[in-house]
């Protein structure tokens, strides 16, 4: 194994590293692995893909309440009868794309500055995600690929202890 700062060789069953004094981090090698590698593009994703999510919620609370607001009532809008369950449901519908949204901030958050909680959150909403076709669908895939391997929950739990 080698340190995963400054890349000296390490000793077997040397608790820390002979050249940079860093903590050694057992059986789990950091050289090369899939999360190692990928995490940190999966944090940015998550947050560029959240990002999007921010601007169609805020766009569709606007509608909702401009046009289907009172505003066109007396321009010729749509029928009181409409709006009246049509408002309130674009609405909620907005706010939970926004709450989506945020829970993707906070999982691409936690996976650049690898929280060990990150990951469960980043799973959960690549689950969601896999049902948005295309976008949500290759990033929930690209997700369950690199974290969800139980050797991926090994790396990753050596990797937020080391940060």
């Amino acid at each position: 194994m080698f340190c995963d700062q400054c890349g000296t060789q390490l000793q077997p069953g040397a608790p820390r590293c002979g050249s940079c004094g860093k903590p050694a981090l057992g059986l789990v090698e950091l050289r090369r692995g899939r999360v190692r590698e990928h995490v940190q593009l999966l944090g940015i994703l998550w947050m560029a893909f959240s990002a999007l999510h921010v601007i169609a919620g805020v766009v569709l609370i606007f509608i909702a309440q401009t046009l289907f607001g009172r505003a066109f009532h007396f321009s010729g809008g749509p029928p009181p009868e409409i709006t009246a369950w049509l408002r309130p449901f674009l609405t909620v519908i907005g706010w939970l794309i926004l709450a989506k949204a945020a829970a993707g901030f906070i999982a691409g958050w936690g996976l650049l500055q690898r929280q060990e909680w990150a990951r469960i959150v980043a799973l959960v909403l690549a689950f969601v995600e896999l049902i948005h076709v295309p976008f949500g669908t290759a990033l929930g895939i690209y997700t369950l690929w690199v974290l969800l391997p139980s050797q991926s929950d090994d790396e990753y739990k050596a990797l937020s202890q080391t940060s």
